[in-house]
């Protein structure tokens, strides 16, 4: 079902892009926590690293109504030139008193995280039929995934052999490739005239859209449940790799492990999703995470340890395609900037909170300790949301555009 999207024209062209830009994604993430990591010999340190990526997310619905105001394609363009930029100061750190320059190009990547999804969401549903979003999703989550069975090692082989300056100029590069691809692209963006509001009222539009829409509404919250204690996992892994005597750069190979899990859930996932429908595959994926990291708590050898890892992955396709339709279908193409930032800040915002504690926690308990937390937490996400949506957990129908106006871009 998966060939369904690559028959639409221009989805290879821009899953092609995207690819790319992943790719850099995965080498730069680990990358910029173990450079911190190996600077500071701090595992809290560390775990802010992810702290400086989730706050942009606090300025989301600003983000999400520029989104919603330009045409897509373009500001794809120009924000992955951006985001090459963002990247290169990393040439300048040297030791441990260049660490805030981390953290600085953290930040500003944070905001190519918040709004590069946010304008996706609404180009994908300009360019593809309701009925293929579910494989679009799936096709850009597999390979999401499976860029963890490489990437991380790559970048940590890379950090280990060249330093992170090296794997800033490759990741820079990776988005020049994206920029090109979506500017090969001929869109037809679909626009919904609406009266001018108070600007307040256009800027709180997405969070009204997520209030008014039950469903979807439920569903973010149950993910923000997940993600309050979700984020102690950031400076945890480095505790659990000191545990079982491994050096800091085996955080690669845990993460590629963890692709391994995603893989194979990501080729079912369309399948299950369009079979039990949004609702309940989204609580399927918190039950498997919930698993995952319950195991890891567990986990007294090594291959518990990497079996635990690769539970743990599978939750996340499921989860975070079968989210990403619900969000697609339930949302007006003209709101989708402003939707789509918003749930960053109803899930990224618990997140934040809970890598700054875990930063903290972990220095003061187990790091077992915190992997229950964080099982219980996924568990009770799912309880909530199967709660909530009682009697309402099959497929949901889309929105249903008013006059449309379509402009070619």
């Amino acid at each position: 079902m998966i060939q369904a999207a690559f028959q639409t024209p221009g989805f290879k062209r821009l899953y092609v892009g995207l690819t790319a830009s992943m790719f850099g994604d995965s080498l730069m993430l680990i990358v910029l926590s173990m450079w911190v990591k190996k600077l500071t010999d701090s595992n809290g340190a560390a775990g802010l690293t992810f702290l400086f990526l989730m706050l942009p997310a606090l300025l989301a619905p600003v983000f999400g109504y520029v989104v919603d105001r330009v045409p897509r394609r373009t500001f794809l363009i120009w924000v992955n030139l951006g985001s090459a930029l963002v990247v290169l100061p990393l040439f300048l750190v040297q030791d441990a008193s260049d660490v805030w320059v981390i953290y600085t190009v953290a930040f500003f990547y944070g905001i190519s995280f918040v709004v590069v999804p946010a304008a996706l969401n609404g180009l994908l549903k300009d360019m593809l039929d309701e009925d293929v979003l579910v494989e679009a999703n799936a096709s850009l989550s597999i390979t999401r995934e499976a860029l963890r069975l490489v990437g991380p090692l790559a970048g940590a082989t890379m950090f280990a052999m060249a330093g992170g300056a090296w794997v800033a100029a490759v990741d820079a590069v990776t988005f020049v490739v994206a920029a090109l691809a979506v500017a090969s692209l001929r869109v037809a963006e679909h626009r919904e005239e609406r009266q001018p509001m108070h600007w307040r009222v256009e800027v709180s539009a997405g969070v009204t859209h997520i209030r008014r829409t039950p469903t979807l509404l439920h569903a973010t919250l149950s993910l923000s449940i997940c993600l309050l204690v979700l984020g102690f996992s950031e400076s945890a892994v480095y505790a659990v790799v000191e545990a079982f005597d491994k050096p800091v750069e085996f955080v690669g190979p845990v993460l590629t492990v963890q692709g391994v899990g995603a893989i194979v859930s990501g080729l079912l996932a369309s399948r299950v999703i369009r079979a039990v429908g949004e609702p309940k595959a989204i609580i399927a994926g918190l039950v498997v995470l919930g698993g995952g990291l319950g195991g890891i708590a567990l986990s007294t050898e090594v291959w518990m340890l990497l079996a635990a890892t690769a539970i743990l992955g599978a939750g996340i396709p499921l989860l975070i395609v079968a989210y990403n339709t619900l969000l697609q279908k339930q949302t007006p193409g003209y709101l989708m900037g402003r939707v789509s930032t918003a749930t960053e800040v109803l899930t990224t915002t618990p997140q934040a909170l809970s890598i700054a504690t875990g930063a903290l926690l972990v220095t003061l308990v187990d790091w077992r300790l915190l992997f229950v937390a964080m099982t219980v937490g996924s568990l009770l996400a799912a309880v909530y949301l199967a709660t909530m949506l009682r009697g309402r957990l099959g497929a949901v129908r889309g929105h249903l555009p008013e006059d449309p106006v379509v402009v070619e871009v």
